[in-house]
C-alpha cells in the first residue's frame, strides 16, 4: 500500500433529472441532491486511492461532515476535488470542495480577485477505512463473485 497525504483526485459531472433532490427523494426541488454531491466525494476519494491499495485492497465509506451551500441546476458541470489529509492506521480522512465549472470565457465573478468564492457548492470530510475486499464481502454474507 502506497498511501500518503496529499494524494488528490477529481470528479466532473453535468447535473442531470437523475441527479436532482426531486429524484433522490431528499427534497422537491430540480437541483443537485445532497446525497448526489456526497456521492460524487465518494468518487473522488476512490479515485484517489485507485492505484495505492493493495491488492485485493479496497476503501469502504464510515464517515462524512458535508455542507451544502449553493444549488445546481440541471445542466450545471461540478467538479468536486478530494484531497487525502490524514491517515491513522487504516482510517483515511479526505478534505473536498465540489465548485461550478465557469464556462471559460466567463472570466472572474462576483468581484473575487481568484474568481473562486462565488462557485462553491460545498465541501467537506469523507473518512473510509482500507478493507480486505474478500474479507469484508465474507462478513457483510455476499457471495464471492
Amino acid at each position: 500500500m502506497e498511501l500518503a497525504a496529499g494524494l488528490r483526485a477529481t470528479v466532473r459531472h453535468v447535473v442531470t433529472d437523475a441527479d436532482t433532490a426531486i429524484q433522490a427523494g431528499s427534497g422537491d426541488v430540480p437541483v443537485l441532491a445532497t446525497p448526489r454531491l456526497l456521492a460524487l466525494a465518494e468518487a473522488a476519494c476512490v479515485a484517489a486511492l485507485e492505484t495505492h491499495l493493495g491488492e485485493g485492497m479496497t476503501s469502504v465509506g464510515t464517515g462524512v461532515a458535508l455542507e451544502h451551500r449553493r444549488p445546481s441546476p440541471v445542466g450545471t458541470e461540478i467538479e468536486v476535488e478530494a484531497e487525502l489529509t490524514e491517515l491513522a492506521g487504516r482510517k483515511l480522512v479526505f478534505g473536498f470542495v465540489a465548485r461550478h465549472v465557469r464556462p471559460e470565457d466567463a472570466g472572474p465573478a462576483g468581484g473575487d480577485p481568484d474568481g473562486d468564492a462565488d462557485l462553491v457548492v460545498g465541501g467537506g470530510t469523507v473518512e473510509r477505512i482500507v478493507v480486505d475486499r474478500a474479507a469484508f464481502l465474507a462478513r457483510a454474507g455476499v457471495p464471492a463473485s
